[in-house]
């Protein structure tokens, strides 16, 4: 595989949606806010469609988000671990012990203090909340991509993303109520472990028994079921998001830059994490196609998730669900820059 020492090499490399994401949850941050404006009412009546705090048009779009993304989960390749155990015990490590702490410790530094006079009082610990909920969970499906930009060991990449997603079944929602605890923030215990079964185990379970039944006949009717609900997964991320700004939108109006202010902390941790990883792959020398996707995957966000247990635990308008959307927004620039310092990188890192 050519390997690119350019970022613009790696853009061309993305998926036409990917590589505008940006641009396209800036469009969908103008027309929910404009949505919002014309019609309180109609989002008002989406807001109230709940059954124990979960909103049900959310749930259904999060599973039209979700379960495409795992179906191109392989459990079995978890098998492949003892092939590179360096490389995914320091991933393990960064994105299980480390981001999520070091999230929560960014979030109390920046959120509670040096923006807090910046920021909507009754918002600072929802935004605390958001942050740690973008944190808790490692991506599922971006790190694919992210990983063959950087020439990524393609074997690699899908063993870590397996056993990430199974540790995630248990220790997404103890996770998230010890740092919420430590935060000071009140746990809804009976909405996060219902969070996680609509939202995690639920589409584990439907994925796995769609994807069996899928390669039980063509062999390219898992590729091909893929494509088709690609453009349905993608309608689904931008309708969430639609719907979040036009709760969203008069408090972002009042105050515009609560944004980019949340952008800092997870721009922060998006670089620590990932160069930290990185940099440990080098100490126990693993091989640089190890280490690539090893620092994508140790700094990559779940936002899918993130949005909707955030709307779950928290609602439309809140500060919450705000700041998990904003790790949306700068999900592509950051993680292409990261792409690229590991490309650019490459004899820097093999250098003994």
């Amino acid at each position: 595989m050519k390997k690119s020492n350019d970022l613009q090499d790696t853009k061309l490399a993305i998926g036409a949606f990917e590589r505008n994401l940006t641009w396209w949850v800036l469009g969908c941050i103008v027309v929910g806010i404009a949505l919002g404006k014309v019609f309180p009412n109609l989002f008002q009546a989406i807001g109230s469609l709940k059954i124990a705090e979960v909103n049900l048009p959310v749930a259904v779009l999060i599973w039209l988000m979700i379960i495409p993304m795992l179906l191109k989960i392989d459990f079995s390749a978890m098998k492949e671990v003892l092939s590179h155990s360096k490389g995914i015990v320091i991933t393990l490590f960064i994105n299980w012990v480390v981001k999520p702490f070091s999230m929560a410790l960014l979030a109390w530094i920046f959120i509670r203090h040096l923006f807090a006079g910046l920021l909507p009082v009754d918002q600072i610990d929802s935004y605390i909340a958001g942050l740690i909920l973008l944190a808790a969970a490692p991506c599922t499906a971006m790190v694919f991509v992210w990983s063959n930009l950087c020439g990524g060991e393609p074997k690699f990449t899908l063993s870590q993303v397996a056993i990430n997603d199974a540790i995630m079944l248990f220790a997404f929602a103890p996770l998230v109520a010890l740092l919420l605890g430590l935060s000071s923030i009140t746990v809804p215990w009976a909405t996060l472990f219902l969070s996680v079964l609509l939202f995690i185990v639920v589409p584990v379970v439907i994925s796995q028994i769609l994807r069996k039944m899928l390669l039980s006949k063509a062999t390219n009717a898992l590729e091909n079921t893929l494509k088709r609900l690609h453009p349905i997964s993608l309608s689904a991320l931008l309708t969430t998001l639609v719907l979040l700004f036009a709760f969203q939108g008069q408090q972002i109006l009042a105050q515009p830059t609560i944004i980019g202010l949340l952008a800092i902390p997870i721009t922060i941790q998006v670089y620590f994490n990932s160069m930290l990883a990185y940099w440990l792959n080098k100490k126990f020398k693993v091989a640089h196609c190890v280490a690539g996707p090893s620092a994508l995957i140790g700094a990559s966000n779940f936002f899918e998730l993130a949005v909707a247990t955030a709307i779950a635990l928290f609602g439309f308008n809140s500060g919450a669900a705000l700041a998990t959307v904003v790790g949306v927004l700068i999900e592509v620039p950051v993680m292409l820059s990261v792409v690229s310092i590991v490309n650019r990188s490459r004899e820097w890192y093999e250098a003994h």
